[in-house]
Formats: C-alpha cells, sequence, structure tokens
C-alpha cells in the first residue's frame, strides 16, 4: 500500500470514517493506483473544494478575566515568602499562581495544627478573657481602699510624729478617702489604653 487506508486519513484529518468514504466518492480525494489515500495531495484538495464559512474550528479557549484582588493576594502571599513578586500589570504565571496557592494551603495548615495544639486561639475568645481580667483587676483595686485604709491609717499613726514628738492620730476614713482618689485617678489613666489587637 501506497499512501493511508479510510482509516488512517480518517485519523490524520480527525474526521468519521464515513465522511471519508463520501469525500472518496465524491472525488474531493486524490486517490494511489492501489486504492490507497495520497494524504498531501488529498489534503490540498480538500482546502481548495472545502466552504471555508462551513469547516469546523476548534473553540477557541474561554479565559476568565482574573480580578486585580486576587492578583494582589498572590503578590503579597509571594513577598512574604520571599519569592519573585509578579510586576504591576504584567499579570500573575501559572506557576506563581500555583506557588502562591501551595503555600497559602501549607499556612492554613499550620494554623490548624496549631489550633488544634492549643497554641491560638479566637480572638473573639480572647478579647473576652482579656475585658474579664481587666474588669475583675479594676474591682479589686476599687474594693484595696477600703481593706487597706484601716491598716495604714493604724500603721502611720503608731510610727508619726508631729515636731513636738506628740503621736498623730490618722483617721482610717480619712486615709480610705485619700486612697481612693489616687487609686481612681489611676484607673482613669488605664481605661484611656487601649489595646491594638491587629
Amino acid at each position: 500500500m501506497q499512501g493511508m487506508s479510510e482509516r488512517q486519513y480518517a485519523a490524520h484529518v480527525g474526521l468519521s470514517r464515513g465522511a471519508i468514504q463520501k469525500a472518496k466518492t465524491a472525488e474531493r480525494l486524490v486517490l494511489y493506483p492501489d486504492g490507497s489515500i495520497n494524504a498531501a495531495a488529498s489534503d490540498a484538495r480538500r482546502a481548495e473544494a472545502t466552504d471555508p464559512s462551513k469547516t469546523r474550528k476548534p473553540p477557541a479557549p474561554k479565559l476568565k478575566p482574573v480580578p486585580e484582588a486576587a492578583v494582589a493576594a498572590v503578590g503579597d502571599t509571594l513577598r512574604e515568602q520571599g519569592l519573585a513578586v509578579p510586576a504591576v500589570g504584567g499579570g500573575t504565571t501559572f506557576l506563581q499562581a500555583k506557588t502562591a496557592n501551595e503555600v497559602l494551603k501549607a499556612q492554613e495548615r499550620r494554623i490548624r495544627l496549631q489550633k488544634l495544639k492549643g497554641e491560638l486561639i479566637e480572638r473573639a475568645r480572647a478579647l473576652a478573657l482579656v475585658f474579664r481580667l481587666a474588669r475583675e483587676e479594676r474591682d479589686t483595686w476599687v474594693n484595696w481602699p477600703a481593706r487597706a485604709a484601716a491598716l495604714m491609717a493604724a500603721e502611720l499613726s503608731a510610727s508619726c510624729c508631729d515636731a513636738t514628738g506628740q503621736q498623730i492620730t490618722v483617721e482610717p476614713a480619712a486615709m480610705q478617702k485619700v486612697l481612693e482618689k489616687h487609686v481612681r485617678a489611676h484607673l482613669d489613666e488605664l481605661a484611656e489604653v487601649r489595646p491594638d489587637f491587629r
């Protein structure tokens, strides 16, 4: 056999064997004397005889536009890892996007593992815990002058003397008022502190 069989030529041009048989009957193919198909000459004849508007063209690949935020996220992830970042407006290569995706998956797994180990807690839970501890500490400080004033007044009365050597008596109620004033001033200063939980 000099040329291709119908089956081989059908595979060569991407058509069914029936379509090749029809083209052979309509004499749109060039045949060798043994009946086999001359592929090069048949391709040329088919191209001349075929209406270009009726040829099937492979569909153009549909590319979805990539949002600019996604490209920026890929760049941020690559930058965090010290890898090459795509140029602004230059687009992201598949390899860069795949690398960023793998890095993000690894980071997510690490965070999940840290949560399982108890090394990380949720932000809302941490804020609630800090708020509760701060409130307990504030309440302790607010109640402290009432407990400590009498003891401090007794200690000061026992150890204080005026210029004549006369012992000075410190009233617990007066001591408590002074302590409360200073503790409240200190708590007001602490209330101004706003921790940054970013």
